[in-house]
């Protein structure tokens, strides 16, 4: 007779215990980058921009280059407004005006860039890649005027100010992604474009009007008559 010995309870536990050990591997990689990516665009895009970030597989944190639509918004008047209120009053009156027009952003798709004081910047086409982009920032600039239309309402039956806006867009390619420090970063755009976009919104107050928009929005929304 001959014997043959296979140790078999050794060779099953280790494939168990090897499966078990990637899948929880898996699990808690594919946690953690949920997490991160959640903590980064959280107060910048819509909910449902988020899960569609996370259905996509797409590292939308790496930098990358390309061709967005940029929105400045900026309240008329505001250090004269600013300068008649109380720390307190202007922080909830501040605080009432942009929590509507942020919803009107994330609404069209827009991603909140900063608030910087009364200044709101925000982008289209990123971190989603969207073909709409140009035409979608006209809309939000449009339906950004028609809320604060009602807002301005309820600011004049309560006695606080009545806010006065100027919007500019431009359109061009950008640099886009999680850009700062080890201490604090933020998803943000750079690059001439933007700068542009800062300059237009700055040129509504010499042409008195409250939208103002590039040439190169014009181009790129083709939904709109010009």
């Amino acid at each position: 007779y001959h014997f043959i010995e296979l140790p078999l309870f050794a060779a099953v536990m280790l494939v168990i215990i090897l499966s078990a050990y990637y899948m929880a591997n898996g699990f808690f990689v594919e946690s953690s980058r949920r997490k991160e990516v959640r903590s980064v665009f959280g107060q910048y895009v819509p909910p449902a921009h988020i899960d569609r970030i996370l259905d996509s597989g797409i590292d939308s944190m790496q930098g990358e280059k390309k061709c967005l639509t940029v929105l400045f918004c900026d309240i008329r008047d505001f250090t004269r407004i600013s300068e008649g209120m109380t720390a307190q009053e202007l922080k909830s009156w501040l605080n009432l005006y942009l929590s509507p027009m942020t919803k009107v952003i994330f609404a069209n798709d827009g991603t909140i860039d900063k608030y910087v004081g009364d200044m709101i910047m925000a982008f289209w086409g990123a971190p989603l890649d969207d073909p709409a982009h140009a035409d979608k920032a006209i809309v939000t600039a449009f339906s950004m005027l028609a809320e604060l239309s009602h807002l301005n309402k309820q600011f004049e039956k309560t006695g606080l100010a009545r806010i006065n806006i100027g919007i500019g867009l431009n359109t061009g390619e950008m640099n886009v992604g999680d850009m700062g420090s080890d201490f604090r970063r933020n998803y943000t755009v750079l690059g001439d474009a933007v700068n542009l976009g800062s300059r237009i919104e700055g040129l509504t107050k010499f042409y008195g009007v409250d939208v103002l928009v590039s040439e190169y929005t014009k181009q790129k929304a083709t939904t709109f008559e010009y």
